[in-house]
């Protein structure tokens, strides 16, 4: 079994900042592609917010440029979202994603985390 697991939420004034941290982990883990972060608001669909492949190629929600940043640490089987210049409309809970990681004993799929909230205040 693999689990990802975030921290890092919580409640912050608009204009501030918050780093998001997401560890993968499991038994001999030897392989993580694509990892990304989501959001997802009350009575609306998962959104993605960034995403970034094991060669470090990232993609950005046009809500987020500029403002975000996501980085991964491939040693650590890590990712970060470091969210600047927040605004009300970021309140959400996100969620870490793997497209696929691959261990010693299986191949896990579309692999998600429970989520953690952050409130930006006005």
């Amino acid at each position: 079994q693999v689990q990802l697991v975030e921290s890092g939420g919580g409640l912050v004034q608009a204009g501030g900042s918050l780093r998001l941290s997401c560890a993968a982990s499991g038994r001999n883990i030897f392989s993580i592609s694509t990892m990304g972060w989501y959001r997802q608001t009350p009575g609306k669909q998962r959104e993605m917010v960034a995403t970034i492949t094991s060669r470090g190629y990232t993609i950005y929600a046009d809500f987020v440029k500029g403002r975000f940043t996501i980085s991964r640490d491939k040693a650590k089987n890590m990712v970060y979202l470091q969210m600047n210049n927040l605004k009300p409309e970021d309140t959400a809970v996100y969620y870490c994603n793997a497209d696929r990681i691959l261990t010693t004993v299986g191949d896990y799929s579309e692999v998600w985390g429970q989520g953690t909230l952050v409130t930006v205040s006005s």
